[in-house]
């Protein structure tokens, strides 16, 4: 145990040094004039945009990335099935997340090789690195966005026309980009639910001829649906196609 003058003195000497510390304390934002007449910041501010940039890093994630058709797939493929929660939502989550790492790893090599990687060894600046960095995540969403998309939010933006896909601005390329995921997850969607509403039709048809309106259809069509599903190896489908249908 601490001896009573020992811990009194500790607590006296940090109270004195508190204030020497607080005089000396960092400055958050320092701003230097450059030789060539700019103005370089310091590492202080970079942190606190790297921050404000953590803080946005799951909006960033859902909508600028493969995440959205991925997890609406498989939302619709659960209730197309008739599992109700099975799988649960924090696997599907996890599948979603980590096809989606499968599926833009290129595209998070080229933001790191041609941004990251330089500006970490100080061969390019910070607004350098960040243009690099959007150029990938550019073309990826370029690929998968249709051009009336583009257009109907280049109209309401009022932007005009765009003589090449370098001129669109982000505010006009990412919501064109989500409305384009939004339709191709429900297309995809429907196409999964086709199958197992055949089941459903079916079923009901066979237990109305045999006069039992009673019994809950989907009692009976669930298993006949889970046995197609396994038969075909739907999850290999299912996360193959959804792997091929990004053009990257």
């Amino acid at each position: 145990m601490m001896r009573p003058n020992l811990k009194w003195a500790l607590t006296a000497l940090a109270f004195i040094a508190l204030p020497s510390w607080a005089q000396t304390g960092v400055p958050l934002i320092t701003a230097t004039q450059s030789a060539a007449g700019g103005t370089e910041y310091s590492l202080t501010l970079q942190l606190l945009i790297l921050m404000t940039a953590l803080t946005l890093l799951p909006s960033l994630v859902l909508m600028m990335t493969s995440f959205t058709r991925i997890i609406i797939v498989l939302s619709l493929l659960r209730q197309a099935l008739g599992t109700a929660q099975t799988p649960p939502n924090q696997v599907l989550l996890g599948i979603a997340l980590f096809l989606t790492i499968f599926i833009m790893m290129p595209v998070f090599t080229d933001v790191y090789t041609t941004g990251l990687q330089p500006y970490f060894d100080g061969a390019i600046s910070f607004e350098t690195a960040l243009a690099n960095m959007q150029e990938p995540i550019r073309n990826f969403m370029l690929n998968q966005t249709r051009q009336e998309d583009i257009a109907m939010f280049a109209e309401i933006a009022r932007a005009g026309t765009f003589d090449s896909p370098a001129d669109i601005p982000f505010t006009v390329l990412v919501p064109s980009f989500v409305t384009s995921e939004l339709k191709s997850a429900f297309t995809i969607g429907f196409l999964i639910y086709i199958p197992f509403v055949v089941i459903d039709l079916v079923v009901a048809s066979v237990l109305m001829s045999m006069g039992m309106m009673m019994l809950s259809p989907m009692m009976i069509s669930m298993p006949f649906k889970l046995m197609l599903f396994v038969l075909v190896d739907g999850w290999t489908l299912i996360m193959g196609s959804l792997a091929s249908s990004f053009a990257i």
